[in-house]
């Protein structure tokens, strides 16, 4: 497309979204409305099949297969969850001539987290252009923008030469199950887009993250004959200490990590749950803890699992040595990176430069879907949406329309380029 043709279609562009900001609004105080858990994602996926089947599209629902269990990437939770009847959207806009444009794939996820404690959370509210409530951010204003993008298509009557597939899956929240199960369905493109709230900001590159479950066995007694026990307890904060200590030597080994310069904390070290004791003059005899790793892509997922193991090997105690026991049963999610200067990502950038968008390019010290698509898919991916990632899973979740507007300006600027016409 010469850049006369592209600067005409951009103008049409504008006041086709200052017309479907108002429809915007009321599509995503929908989708809000259901209260997507994991496990509970149905009743808003087929809601959201029926909204996209009214464009020019094609709408799959893509069952899960139980075998994804099976998986070494599959994400395990606490409490297990059934695939029967559950499945993933697939959007389809196909290509007038794929041979001759690149394919890509956007994505999203529709399911959220528990809102415990904020009332409300599932009854949208809008106030002064923002729209507030549980997965308004993380992520159903990023599903919305990418129902925008395909609706701009249609209104401008363009037609891309390389295919668009638009996938809305879900388990984001717990793993990445969704997108595993696409990605091993044999679903490709020649680029991925995962839409999460960056700020607008163009992310070649996640952290990744570890979870890991340790437990602490002691020796219970009274307390009155304490000095014949072993406190869990006290073991634990030796334990702590040192997981702390490998969290300095962690941060040392990330500094001047490039896509990460920015972060002053670009990794982390997190006990986020600690269970022990029974009886106030007990000598406790288990403690269970549960923590995480946040961790940059010059380290791979095995290295900090090993680490985390010498960690133990490390501390002058042989109690703890011999009475340990440390797991990762949840959570485990790469990092990843592809090149800053890769043409997905400058073709991204650029065109978040043509609709305005003050946008940069750097690691996004948060991990998501995208890594499966890099890693276990072998496509290049970055991530971008609208919104502030620092505000989901929290009571205070929102997003502005305007900048829904905005990234979905973006997208149909870069699909423009990326796919061609």
């Amino acid at each position: 497309m010469n850049d006369h043709r592209r600067d005409r279609l951009r103008e049409r562009l504008g006041p086709i979204f200052e017309t479907e900001g108002a429809s915007i609004i009321s599509l995503l105080k929908d989708l809000i409305s259901f209260s997507s858990l994991p496990g509970e994602e149905t009743p808003a996926l087929d809601f959201l099949s029926s909204e996209f089947k009214k464009l020019d599209v094609q709408v799959e629902k893509i069952p899960i297969s139980g075998h994804i269990k099976d998986d070494p990437d599959y994400s395990r939770i606490e409490k297990e969850l059934d695939y029967s009847g559950r499945f993933n959207l697939l959007v389809r806009r196909k290509g007038k001539d794929p041979s001759g444009g690149r394919s890509i794939i956007l994505q999203s996820h529709i399911d959220v987290v528990e809102a415990k404690g904020w009332k409300g959370a599932f009854r949208p509210k809008v106030d002064q252009g923002v729209v507030h409530g549980r997965g308004a951010c993380d992520a159903k204003g990023q599903v919305v923008t990418l129902y925008l993008v395909l609706a701009a298509l249609d209104m401008l009557g363009l037609m891309l030469k390389g295919d668009l597939d638009v996938q809305i899956v879900i388990e984001e929240e717990v793993g990445g199950n969704g997108a595993l199960a696409l990605i091993l369905d044999g679903y490709r493109a020649d680029g991925v887009i995962v839409l999460e709230g960056t700020n607008l900001q163009v992310h070649p590159a996640n952290r990744g993250a570890l979870w890991f479950k340790i437990g602490i066995q002691g020796k219970p007694v009274h307390m009155g004959r304490k000095q014949e026990g072993v406190s869990a307890i006290e073991k634990a904060v030796k334990v702590i200490g040192a997981l702390s200590d490998y969290e300095v030597r962690l941060l040392k080994e990330s500094q001047g990590f490039r896509l990460f310069e920015r972060y002053q904390y670009p990794v982390q070290l997190n006990i986020g749950v600690i269970r022990g004791g029974e009886w106030p003059s007990t000598v406790p005899e288990k403690v269970i803890m549960k923590g995480g790793v946040g961790f940059l892509p010059n380290r791979t997922m095995d290295e900090i699992k090993d680490d985390l193991k010498r960690v133990f090997e490390g501390i002058e105690d042989d109690w703890i040595r011999n009475h340990h026991t440390l797991s990762f049963e949840t959570l485990h999610n790469d990092a990843y990176e592809i090149p800053a200067d890769h043409p997905l990502v400058t073709c991204l950038h650029q065109a978040c430069l043509k609709a305005g968008i003050e946008s940069e390019v750097f690691g996004w010290n948060v991990s998501c879907d995208a890594r499966l698509y890099a890693k276990r898919g072998g496509m290049p991916t970055v991530v971008f949406g609208p919104g502030d990632i620092a505000c989901a899973h929290s009571s205070q979740e929102r997003i502005e329309v305007k900048e829904i507007l905005n990234a979905a300006e973006a997208l149909v600027l870069f699909l423009i380029d990326w796919c061609g016409t």
